[in-house]
């Protein structure tokens, strides 16, 4: 199916978005609230993605499985440490998959983040450890402050701590992406390439 290129502002409202409602939420009433209003933006977020773009991220749909459950089982079963480790186990998830995918010679960034652009093999696993690296780290980063701060502090560095680290992270990447980046490939090569990528 055809994908069009999300706007930057709505990438941003469809990630952000849930996270402000969680926050306001958390605020105003109680994290049981915040839970069950953070899920309903999920899913709306994902269904607002695909309509308009006709595409959901593979990210975006492995946390949204992952909220819907811990958030169910929050809110079932009254423990707001279910939602606490949500986060935990995403990252978990997404370093174990980078991390797994390098032991059998597949680099898998390129496909978890719908990277537009081409690297060398070395390219692509250099990144790829590195991102398996970050996500560990945010999961232990998780778990100090959920274990020894606040609700309230747990609930605002995620809505507004995560994304900023994220993206610091991000940055930071691109001078090994300049490095190794490749001239786009042919739509004839296109095969060629993603052979390279698994090779790497």
């Amino acid at each position: 199916m055809d994908k069009t290129a999300p706007h930057p502002l709505f990438k941003l409202a469809t990630e952000l978005g849930p996270l402000l409602v969680f926050f306001a939420a958390n605020a105003k009433f109680n994290l049981f609230v915040a839970t069950g209003a953070f899920m309903v933006a999920i899913v709306a977020a994902l269904i607002a993605s695909y309509v308009v773009v006709r595409h959901v991220p593979i990210m975006a749909i492995v946390s949204g499985v992952v909220v819907l459950v811990f958030g169910t089982l929050t809110l079932v079963l009254h423990d707001e440490t279910f939602i606490k480790i949500k986060p935990t186990i995403i990252y978990s998830l997404f370093g174990l998959i980078l991390g797994g995918g390098l032991l059998f010679n597949r680099s898998l960034i390129a496909v978890m983040f719908d990277q537009m652009f081409n690297l060398t093999p070395r390219g692509w696993r250099l990144l790829t450890i590195r991102w398996a690296l970050f996500f560990f780290a945010m999961a232990i980063l998780n778990e100090v402050i959920w274990r020894t701060q606040s609700t309230d502090f747990w609930v605002a560095f995620k809505a507004f701590g995560v994304t900023p680290i994220t993206a610091v992270f991000a940055m930071i990447q691109f001078p090994l992406i300049n490095r190794h980046a490749q001239p786009p490939a042919s739509a004839g090569a296109a095969d060629t390439e993603r052979g390279n990528v698994r090779e790497g």
